[in-house]
């Protein structure tokens, strides 16, 4: 495993800690960034065998085992075709748990999020709770979708932005100007970004 290779600390979001969070955070933890991974929507929710029995589950005391248990005995068969067992199996190498954004107390230097609902979210949420350290926060929309391909593909983008990230001699400073060159080369990720406090 690389070692930690700077200072900088960084969270990636989206909806559930499921897909598209936890490859990108596969690929951060492999490439030595400083990385943890959330959800942030009220659930974890899953898709189901129908569209109207979504599986739905309590961040927090649910583990990534006790889902990929779960799913396996609802339907062995239509959990593996559709890719969710897989993604458990990766999950669990990487950590126990789903985990919400709201519900921990870290602090880190940026905060990205992967798709704009996410965004917006994590956004109210950080400026409606009490300030604590007044420390900065840069909160960054990425678009991905949310499927296999796509939050590979997406990983990679994220670790590419981080890259520069790190790279930066003066990260409040240069986050800008950092973030306009990737939005030119990256034009239909939905870059949008805040500075929020702790």
């Amino acid at each position: 495993m690389p070692e930690n290779r700077t200072k900088v600390r960084f969270a990636v979001s989206c909806s559930s800690n499921m897909n598209r969070s936890m490859e990108a955070h596969n690929f951060m933890k492999r490439a030595g960034f400083l990385v943890e991974s959330f959800g942030c929507g009220s659930q974890v929710k899953l898709p189901g065998t129908t569209i109207e029995k979504p599986n739905c589950y309590e961040f927090g005391p649910t583990t990534y085992d006790y889902i990929y248990n779960d799913l396996k005995t609802k339907d062995r068969r239509f959990y593996t075709r559709n890719g969710l067992l897989n993604i458990l199996d990766r999950n669990r190498k990487i950590k126990d748990k789903p985990e919400r954004f709201q519900n921990q107390n870290q602090e880190f230097d940026v905060v990205l999020c992967l798709e704009e609902r996410v965004y917006v979210t994590i956004v109210e949420f950080l400026q409606k709770r009490k300030s604590l350290t007044g420390e900065r926060v840069h909160v960054i929309n990425i678009d991905i979708r949310d499927n296999l391909e796509e939050a590979t593909l997406g990983a990679s983008v994220v670790c590419e932005m981080c890259e520069a990230m790190e790279s930066a001699s003066n990260l409040d400073d240069e986050m800008e100007e950092l973030l306009v060159r990737f939005e030119k080369k990256n034009p239909t990720r939905n870059l949008i970004y805040t500075l929020c406090f702790y």
